[in-house]
């Protein structure tokens, strides 16, 4: 199971939401490049990178702070964030993403979704963020009126080979990971799943890797880190175990 560092940046710097909640905002690094070379120096693998200000503007607000991310680390990252248009895309590629993840749009536009996965393939991962086990947009601003296993099912049937689920409730609590939603959620396609919220020490990765269905490929950790309960290489560890 891979790790993903999260970095989420807001105001040009590296912050972490509770519970997705803009006006509940910690404040970490300054410049979100070192926390890139950091957890690139304990070991990460592969970054996980979210313009939080893109997200509510609908359009990337942050790219030049991808493309210093991109350029100072050698390992490959992937990038969220307002990502609701064909230029977004692009422009989120050549900035030195290796992947984009695509929320609202590829939810509210099939068509849309359909022309990301046939121009740049296995680089879409799809982003389906649940609040009570409905789909929240719009970076968690707005309420769908899809549950979020029948989305991740309609995603399977179109293609999408890895979709990234982010349980809302337990985001940056550090409380544990939804396991349950997550089982349900992965027994709902072919596809991989990188899973999101909640972890907040070691046995909560413990415990992923040893529960989690075998198509949960990966794993996002973000406040945990920032605040030192775990290295990257001891969350490496954990995952293997």
């Amino acid at each position: 199971m891979i790790l993903y560092p999260a970095i989420d940046i807001r105001g040009a710097g590296a912050v972490r939401l509770l519970r997705g909640d803009y006006a509940r905002e910690t404040a970490y690094d300054a410049d979100p490049v070192e926390a890139a070379a950091r957890w690139e120096g304990q070991g990460a693998e592969f970054l996980h990178v979210v313009d939080l200000d893109g997200a509510r503007a609908g359009r990337p607000q942050n790219l030049d702070v991808v493309r210093r991310i991109a350029s100072a680390v050698g390992c490959p990252i992937q990038v969220g964030g307002g990502l609701r248009d064909a230029d977004s895309v692009a422009a989120a590629i050549d900035a030195g993403a290796e992947r984009v993840v695509i929320g609202t749009a590829a939810l509210r536009d099939r068509a849309f979704l359909a022309e990301m996965l046939q121009r740049y393939g296995d680089r879409v991962v799809v982003s389906v963020d649940a609040r009570d086990g409905q789909v929240a947009l719009e970076g968690w601003t707005v309420a769908g009126q899809e549950g979020v296993v029948e989305a991740v099912a309609a995603l399977g049937e179109m293609g999408v080979v890895r979709v990234l689920c982010t349980a809302i409730e337990v985001d940056g609590t550090m409380e544990g990971p939804a396991i349950d939603q997550l089982g349900e959620i992965a027994a709902a396609t072919g596809g991989a799943i990188i899973a999101s919220g909640g972890v907040g020490e070691l046995s909560h990765l413990e415990t992923l890797a040893a529960g989690a269905p075998a198509n949960v490929e990966g794993v996002i950790v973000g406040r945990a880190l920032y605040e030192q309960k775990f290295t990257v290489a001891e969350a490496i560890a954990a995952l293997s175990r």
